[in-house]
């Protein structure tokens, strides 16, 4: 038979066999000839059968991440290029290594909350704002006439307001109608200020409060063209700060299915709920693994103490520790310094000797999910299982592209 190939393609090609299933070992692309990128983070470095999984090698340009970062959406996306380009932004803003693991956690998420529509559809929604403003009306005592002879009036876009309620479809037109609402109506600000029922919005789903923090700690890659909640609806705002809250914190976890749990529950719920396990271990006590360590009220830690509290508080005198000292650091629950603090320590010590042995440091929060939005009984854990498996979908598409 005649030979078709030269012999230094033969050489290349011997060099390509002998490399296959080091590229394979490892999960990721093979691209001849090409250095390992930096390593990521376990969770995220964790493949399907032991494979550990790599960033992509710094060396490539943007055109070229832009590419791979292309292939891993799913197929159904429309405006490929627009979707990698606000990923890629808010990655190279982030400083978040580009890697198939990483753009494969933020494009499940996303495929999750929105399937790739930047300001999804929810249904339902005008009898959700119907329903709100029925209640607040009631609350303040305002006659139902007055407000329904109101929301007649002419509104900014040229519809009157009812027929924008009527209207509704997605979370930016309820977002603008309450702007408007606010500031037109006679009992706008009386009723509405400081109470716009949108919290979260745009394309992952992310809170608005989350976003104006993230903001300010660490700026906002796009110039703001009305103001920052707006930006939240829009598609490069809501997948910088998706892309923020998803993957730029430290975590500890082994498995990534926990960050998802995170992304839905809070930062680092996932670490609270081990430690609400370790604790309730050593207490002797059923503690909720929700990965709320303390109470709240308004955003604020309450003084009445948690169930989490009242437990620490009981064992004080084997954790060595004062209620003030124990009250420190439970504040420290929503950041990386919880698991340095003493008590974090001291718990797990406890925890460990009683087990015979080192207990899990993450565990899925048991958190029912709560939303007017919600029509059906879901958990955390339901979210971060299906999110996980669009991941490992997504992972697929890039070995299959290899």
């Amino acid at each position: 038979m005649t030979r078709i190939h030269s012999a230094p393609f033969a050489g290349r090609l011997r060099r390509l066999l002998l490399a296959l299933p080091l590229a394979v070992l490892a999960g990721c692309s093979l691209f001849e000839g090409e250095p390992e990128g930096p390593a990521l983070p376990p969770d995220l470095a964790r493949g399907a059968n032991g494979r550990t999984l790599t960033a992509w090698p710094t060396s490539l340009d943007e055109s070229a991440v832009r590419n791979r970062a292309a292939r891993l959406l799913p197929a159904r996306v429309k405006d490929r290029a627009g979707w990698t380009g606000d990923l890629y932004t808010a990655f190279a803003h982030l400083g978040i290594p580009h890697a198939a693991p990483t753009y494969c956690a933020a494009i499940a998420i996303i495929e999750q909350e929105s399937s790739f529509q930047a300001d999804p559809a929810v249904p339902g929604l005008a009898a959700i704002v119907q329903r709100e403003l029925e209640e607040r009306t009631g609350r303040y005592g305002i006659p139902k006439l007055v407000v329904s002879t109101a929301l007649l009036k002419t509104s900014p876009d040229g519809r009157s307001y009812q027929q924008r309620i009527d209207a509704l479809k997605t979370e930016k037109e309820l977002n603008a109608l309450y702007e408007d609402m606010t500031a037109e109506l006679p009992f706008g600000k009386t009723l509405l200020a400081g109470h716009n029922p949108v919290r979260t919005g745009g394309p992952m789903q992310v809170s608005v409060a989350f976003a104006e923090q993230q903001a300010k700690d660490r700026g906002y890659p796009y110039p703001v063209e009305h103001d920052l909640r707006n930006e939240v609806f829009t598609r490069r705002g809501g997948v910088y700060f998706g892309v923020a809250i998803l993957l730029d914190y430290p975590v500890g976890y082994d498995n990534v299915v926990y960050r998802f749990a995170d992304f839905n529950a809070g930062r680092h719920s996932s670490r609270n709920a081990a430690f609400q396990a370790a604790l309730g271990r050593v207490a002797d006590r059923k503690l909720s693994l929700d990965g709320d360590l303390l109470r709240y009220d308004k955003g604020d830690a309450a003084l009445d103490t948690s169930e989490v509290e009242d437990a620490a508080l009981a064992i004080r005198d084997r954790l060595e520790m004062t209620r003030s000292q124990i009250r420190r650091d439970l504040l420290l629950e929503k950041s990386p310094a919880f698991a340095r603090s003493t008590l974090y320590a001291r718990v797990f010590a406890l925890a460990d000797k009683a087990a015979g042995g080192p207990v899990a440091r993450q565990a899925m929060p048991r958190i029912d999910l709560k939303s007017p939005k919600i029509r059906r009984k879901l958990t955390t854990e339901w979210f971060a299982r299906r999110v996980e498996g669009r991941y490992r979908s997504c992972l697929a598409r890039d070995r299959g592209a290899a």
